[in-house]
């Protein structure tokens, strides 16, 4: 059964919703939660992309994506993870999966690290920012209150997208090629250390 664009009825819900995008081009994509079923199409998208766009996510090159890798992104326990995609609007499994998205909790903290990977076929149309405003939903949501992630410092997008929605910017020590954004969802009164 596919799943069908509706309003989840309790709040903690509402980050684990389908939704339908119209992209300017016209495509149509729902905006979900990753299920189990996408894997194979989450593999067999990755073999479409281009060196750059996987180096730009993994901050190295990759050739495939390891069966262990995939099983943590289409299933991330509960409430430790939560993985976002955009794609056909077919059920999981049948569709083309365009864009993804995934929220990592730190273990034993009140912080999670993200990623985003938009394929070229998708990409310059407001998917990086839609599937991080459901990270950020689902973070809220969960208890987390810090969101960070590294960056290639040439990827300029991802830094630009970030610090749009509010996302401050910090040189990496270790690797002079690397930014952490990073973004403070709770006063920091609150936070745990």
């Amino acid at each position: 059964m596919s799943p069908r664009p509706r309003k989840p009825s309790r709040p903690s819900l509402q980050a684990e919703r389908t939704e339908v995008l119209r992209l300017a081009d016209g495509r149509e994509l729902w905006l979900r939660p990753v299920q189990p079923a996408d894997a194979g199409p989450i593999a067999g998208g990755f073999e479409l992309l281009g060196e750059e766009e996987v180096r730009r996510r993994y901050l190295h090159p990759v050739k495939a994506l390891s069966e262990d890798y995939l099983q943590q992104l289409v299933a991330p326990p509960p409430g430790e993870g939560f993985a976002v995609c955009a794609a056909e609007p077919l059920p999981p499994g049948e569709a083309l999966v365009g864009a993804v998205a995934r929220l990592t909790r730190d273990p034993g903290s009140d912080s999670a690290e993200f990623a985003i990977l938009v394929s070229h076929f998708v990409s310059g149309q407001g998917l990086g920012q839609a599937l991080m405003l459901r990270l950020l939903e689902w973070a809220r949501a969960h208890g987390v209150h810090r969101i960070w992630g590294d960056v290639l410092d040439e990827n300029t997008t991802m830094i630009a997208l970030a610090q749009s929605l509010g996302f401050e910017r910090h040189a990496s020590p270790d690797d002079p090629g690397l930014v952490r954004v990073t973004l403070d969802l709770a006063p920091k009164a609150r936070r745990r250390r």
